[in-house]
Order: structure tokens, then sequence, then C-alpha cells
């Protein structure tokens, strides 16, 4: 058992668990971490969207109480439907166009500019959001959401496609711009990130399973377990920082780390490529 590589699978978990619920997109971390860590090869690659899967976990286990609420009265409530479907409707837009233009954008846009301008200017647009006044706000609660608002942020969500723009800072901006107030739209991003990650993953494990073997197990339960513990620790963490304080901090940490992006890319550090 390779030890090292173990640690790197930890380190990296724990990138993952840290960044994947915060609006600094985690994607831009893990391909900064990996390059400084020698750890981003074709299978780093894969490992890296298979992690997801234990931060999401921690999602389900801060959200059991409504999650189990939702699930037990799906049957006969139709607040309880209503909600499923919203979070339905909002997860296809990610498969369709994913599926249709998943390959070329990795292709194509995982590059030093694209990643450091989309680092800074979602930067830019959580500062504008930022000062939007409260009257604008008004969705307070995802059973309030209606099926058009899903399907908005849904749309929003794909925007998270281009490298460094970030899943939670597209939805959680785009739905507080589009009339969810900061609880609301930070709760919805955590609910669509449970279909949206488990099918990413999923889908990279069965399209990547030639790469992978038995072996691998360890390095993977690593990465998923520090993933899980890191992400469980963040999420309580940001749902008790919203309630008194705005994204602003990230805004400005997202303009500065586009700013290491085109450094580390410039002095030849890190491989922005897909």
């Amino acid at each position: 058992m390779d030890f090292v590589l173990l640690a790197k699978a930890a380190v990296m978990g724990v990138v993952e668990g840290l960044t994947e619920f915060l609006p600094v997109s985690s994607t831009g971390h893990l391909i900064l971490a990996g390059a400084l860590l020698g750890f981003d090869d074709e299978k780093a690659k894969v490992f890296d969207i298979a992690i997801q899967t234990g931060a999401i976990f921690a999602v389900i286990i801060v959200y059991w109480q409504k999650i189990r609420e939702t699930l037990v009265a799906l049957p006969t409530q139709k607040l309880a439907q209503q909600f499923a479907l919203n979070v339905l409707i909002a997860f296809v837009p990610a498969v369709v166009l994913g599926l249709l233009f998943g390959k070329a954008i990795k292709a194509n846009l995982f590059t030093p500019a694209v990643v450091a301008s989309t680092f800074i200017i979602g930067g830019f647009i959580i500062l504008w959001a930022e000062k939007r006044p409260p009257s604008a706000v008004r969705v307070n609660s995802v059973d309030e959401m209606t099926w058009l608002d899903a399907i908005k942020v849904g749309l929003v969500q794909c925007l998270a496609m281009i490298p460094g723009t970030s899943r939670s800072g597209a939805t959680i901006i785009g739905g507080m711009l589009l009339g969810l107030s900061r609880k609301a739209a930070t709760d919805f991003s955590f609910y669509l990130a449970i279909p949206t990650l488990i099918g990413a993953g999923a889908y990279s494990l069965l399209k990547e399973r030639a790469l992978l073997s038995m072996a691998d197990l360890p390095l993977f339960a690593v990465g998923l377990v520090f993933s899980f513990v890191s992400a469980w620790l963040c999420v309580r963490w940001l749902l008790r920082y919203i309630s008194t304080h705005s994204f602003v901090p990230f805004a400005w940490y997202r303009i500065a780390f586009g700013i290491v992006v085109l450094g580390t890319a410039w002095s030849g550090v890190v491989k922005w490529a897909a």
C-alpha cells in the first residue's frame, strides 16, 4: 500500500469537501491541488469526480430531516410532491447539456484564460448580487418555489460546466438574482447537488471503468471519507455563516484565486487543461 498516495487522496478529499459547497469552484481548487501534489493523471480526474459522492453524503445527513419528511409525505402531500418535482426539474438541464456538450467543454475550455476569467467574473457578479435591495426577495423558503423558479435555477446550474464557475456559486448567487432569499437559494443548491453530483460520479466511474481496478479501492475510500468529513463541517458552518454574513468575502477570494490561476499557468506550475 502506497501511503504517500493515500495521503494525497486525503488532501484531495479535504479540498473537495471544503470547496464543493462554497461559491469558489471545487474543480479549480482540485486542479491546482492535484498539480501541486503530482496527482493529476487520467485516473486522478476520475477520482476527483467520484469523491464528490462523499461530500453529498454529508449534505444528506445535514438535511436528513427534510429529506425523510419529503419521502414519507411524497405519496399523499402536494407540498412534498412539488418540492421533489422542483428538484427533478432543476436537475434535467444539467443532464441534457452535460451529455451534449460535456466532452467539448473539457476539450476546449479548460484553459488558464477561461478558468481565471470565470473566477474573476464570478467574483464581481457576487459583489453585484450582494448589492441587490432586500425588497427583491420574493421566495423565502424552498417550499415556496414554483416549477418556473426550479427550471431557472437548473439552467443557471449549467453555467458551472464552464471550469472555474462553481456549481454552488452559480445556483446560490443565480438563485438570489432570481428572487430567492440567501437561505432558500443555499438550501435548494444543496438539495439539487444530491442528484447532480451522484449522477456525475456514477457516470464518470462507469465511463472510465477500464482505468480502475480493485487495487484502487483504498485510494477512493480515503478520498470519500475525507471528502465526507470536511464537507459535513463546511456545510454546517456555511448554514450558520449565511444567517449573519454575506458572500462578499468569497467574491474577493475568487478574484484573488483568478490571479493565482494566471500566475501558476504563466510559471508552468499548473497545467490547466482537461
